[in-house]
């Protein structure tokens, strides 16, 4: 039943892209330092927009989760 192997086939690889996905993040999660942002965002100048896009959005979500939580310590 090709239908049922298509099903299966998206379903493989949209789990694989979320994985990929967490990976990506907890490896940029490593970048907290001013001087490792700075050595990041260097290496991601080098590339097109559309090239970094999804670092980039990984990176403010990281920096906005971040920034809330030490707001919320001073609470």
């Amino acid at each position: 039943m090709p239908f049922i192997r298509d099903i299966r086939t998206a379903i493989s690889h949209r789990l694989a892209e979320g994985r990929a996905h967490r990976q990506l993040s907890q490896e940029l999660a490593a970048f907290r330092t001013a001087a490792e942002r700075t050595e990041l965002d260097l290496v991601l100048g080098r590339h097109t927009a559309e090239e970094t896009r999804e670092i980039e959005a990984i990176l403010n979500r990281q920096d906005a989760e971040r920034r809330y939580h030490a707001a919320a310590r001073h609470l």
